[in-house]
């Protein structure tokens, strides 16, 4: 079919309409309660669809239209909520049989949306301030093994982290409330050695303890961390919903650290699913302090191009706030900062290196101050293997993963 009759056929399943005419969908109500199109751009064309189950074009059409178009839907239909804006913008749509592919590449929502929902209650500067980093990004790590650690091994690996002068420490996501180890047990754990550390060095780290689970469970976990003295929890939102999301920042007492594990099979096929310019504003709506986004030169399938966009998606002025600090990770180490400063120029990232710090040859401390140096080669200007040759941290991860990433 047309464009036209594509994209009428999404404004109808979507408001008034459905596959057939029914008695109650007058033109009064279609104008009050019906989606409009505003704008049609035709693109290519194409011989296959990119979606199982299309409709075979006409054979005398004999191939397939893709096009971008604009479809504006009557607040009233729904009202400012996350859940059932998501049941309109990205519902039944990508199961009709009329599309062959489908990509919510953007959202605009009226500021009533603000008022329901008031966004991270920290964001950089609140990060910045409980964490004591100003001026350069905030150098982070995770914990490593994922899995496994028993109280004894995690608490003497957290307290080697905090004493090396790391700023951010993270559970994976794989690790929140496991039988072995439970939330409880495992946050007391991790603040008694966070406070030892600061005993020593004078400075607490931040710590973002998992405490992603069923809906009932996100309030108690989130006790569980602060009565043991933590300063920020973790959730995976993907695994929890916005609704959750804004459940649980609409109680924080601590930066709520969002990950989006299951986000690429939202977006990795590129006609299908949605763009993190859309992700990321619902979950800075919902109250994210920090947003994962990948890391360039990284060991998923992400290009540069596309982790760049996305940091610049987090760090786009959403009303007058919504700030929420763009996470880096996946196979970065202190080489990475140089090509990630070049890319999106700004400091106001936190760049985690699980393997990047833990593995350096020299250990976690040398592992941390090589970040630091990398980051202080890229904002002076300098190339990072020309200052690694009068700092040692910084040679010696060079040594060590350059020599991985050129074998790779």
């Amino acid at each position: 079919m047309t464009l036209e009759q594509a994209a009428a056929s999404i404004a109808g399943e979507q408001s008034t309409g459905t596959f057939t005419a029914v008695p109650g969908e007058t033109e009064s109500l279609k104008e009050r309660h019906g989606a409009r199109i505003e704008r049609i751009t035709p693109l290519e064309q194409v011989a296959q669809p990119s979606l199982p189950g299309a409709l075979a074009p006409p054979a005398t059409q004999g191939c397939y239209s893709r096009g971008e178009i604009v479809v504006s839907f009557p607040l009233h239909n729904f009202g400012p909520s996350i859940p059932n804006l998501m049941a309109c913008v990205a519902g039944n749509l990508y199961e009709l049989r009329e599309l062959s592919g489908l990509r919510l590449v953007d959202l605009e929502l009226p500021e009533d949306f603000k008022t329901r929902y008031p966004g991270p209650r920290f964001g950089i500067e609140g990060t910045r301030r409980i964490t004591g980093v100003r001026g350069r990004p905030i150098i982070g790590t995770i914990i490593k093994p994922s899995v496994g650690l028993g109280c004894a091994e995690l608490e003497a690996l957290v307290y080697d982290l905090a004493v090396s002068g790391v700023d951010f420490i993270k559970d994976d996501e794989l690790n929140a409330n496991p039988p072995y180890l439970p939330l409880r047990e495992k946050a007391e754990t991790v603040m008694r050695a966070i406070g030892r550390a600061a005993d020593k060095t004078g400075r607490k780290a931040m710590y973002a303890c998992n405490i992603t689970g069923d809906i009932e469970e996100l309030q108690r976990n989130h006790e569980h961390v602060v009565k043991a003295g933590g300063n920020c929890v973790m959730v995976s939102i993907n695994s929890i919903g916005f609704a959750g999301l804004a459940y649980l920042n609409g109680f924080s007492e601590v930066p709520v650290h969002g990950h989006r594990n299951q986000w690429g099979m939202l977006t990795r096929h590129g006609q299908l699913g949605m763009d993190f310019r859309v992700y990321q504003k619902l979950c800075r709506l919902a109250g994210a302090d920090h947003l994962h986004v990948n890391g360039l030169g990284s060991k998923f399938y992400e290009s540069d191009e596309s982790v760049a966009r996305s940091v610049e998606a987090c760090l786009q002025p959403m009303w007058d706030g919504y700030s929420a600090m763009p996470v880096l990770s996946s196979g970065q180490w202190a080489g990475t900062a140089e090509t990630t400063f070049e890319r999106t120029r700004s400091v106001d990232v936190m760049h985690l290196a699980g393997g990047g710090i833990l593995a350096h040859p020299d250990g976690p401390a040398a592992g941390v101050e090589s970040m630091k140096q990398g980051w202080e080669a890229a904002m002076r200007g300098i190339p990072a293997e020309e200052y690694a040759k009068e700092r040692v941290e910084l040679r010696r991860a060079f040594d060590k993963f350059k020599r991985k990433e050129r074998a790779l």
